[in-house]
């Protein structure tokens, strides 16, 4: 699987860098066992939550930016998976045209955003809209390298919750659909040694006009509504701004207003999964 970068090798680096400056000073503070340090707690790893995010393109994961930063803020390892490079997002005020250069400024500005929110970042290196305009061919190369590569990431991550688009793709964009139902596919496609709780990031149809057909969700399938703090959104506002081919600070802020008018909480649909068994599509217990 391609990264651009070895999260792991940083950490083991930082983890070795930080222990050695503490052996350092233990005689100093007459610790003569690293264990018998007080802060040193063995489970500390694995007690912390971990939440993994998918998303199609650089600056999707604004769409949950400030329930993200809340989590993190409270200590919870959020994880980002980006599937696309965003190589045709362009805009009239960019400078860019559709290809290379555009991707390569779009993956620094994801970089931005992941460091401000404080989230890891796979961000791979599919292209934008997954080669369809190639065919059979060039999409399903595509698809089935992503959806290797999300199983290796949650292999290797291990999430406790995992979030994603639902059918709406939020904005009917195709890629955003093509991102959640190959993360609903991995999630679903074997038995997890720790299986991760699934929920589709949705905006309730009540918030929308006309436009509730292709993007809305109905109220009473929302049932996971997480309220944020305004630190939190100043946090995601700061992560949005890195996102500068896509997004003017009009909009930026357009959109600060309207998470506040909307009552600074972001909405989700969980998956549930079946809880009966039947030889009888009318006999099914009733799912509503």
């Amino acid at each position: 699987m391609k990264k651009p970068f070895s999260k792991h090798l940083v950490k083991i680096n930082n983890c070795w860098i930080a222990i050695f400056s503490i052996m350092l000073l233990l005689p100093a503070l007459g610790i003569s066992d690293l264990h018998s340090a007080v802060f040193v707690d063995d489970g500390i790893q694995d007690d912390v939550k971990k939440i993994l995010a998918v998303f199609a393109h650089p600056d999707d994961e604004t769409i949950v930016g400030p329930m993200l930063a809340k989590y993190i803020r409270e200590g919870v390892d959020v994880t980002l998976v980006i599937a696309t490079d965003g190589r045709f997002g362009v805009t009239s005020w960019s400078g860019f045209t559709a290809g290379d250069d555009l991707a390569a400024a779009r993956r620094e500005e994801m970089q931005c955003a992941a460091d401000a929110l404080g989230a890891n970042l796979y961000h791979l290196t599919y292209e934008d809209q997954f080669k369809a305009a190639e065919g059979f061919d060039g999409f399903i190369a595509q698809s089935r390298g992503f959806l290797d590569d999300l199983h290796e990431i949650m292999e290797e991550v291990q999430p406790d919750v995992v979030i994603t688009f639902g059918a709406d793709g939020f904005s009917n964009h195709i890629d955003h659909r093509i991102a959640g139902v190959t993360t609903t596919q991995v999630v679903l496609s074997k038995d997890w040694e720790k299986k991760p709780a699934l929920f589709y990031a949705g905006t309730p149809s009540s918030f929308l006009d006309d436009n509730w057909k292709y993007q809305g969700t109905d109220d009473q399938f929302l049932t996971v509504r997480i309220p944020f703090e305004a630190g939190d959104l100043m946090t995601a506002k700061e992560g949005a701004l890195c996102h500068a081919t896509q997004f003017q600070p009009e909009f930026v802020e357009m959109w600060f207003e309207r998470m506040q008018e909307r009552g600074n909480t972001i909405y989700l649909r969980p998956f549930e999964a079946p809880k009966h068994s039947s030889n009888d599509l009318f006999s099914y217990p009733d799912q509503y």
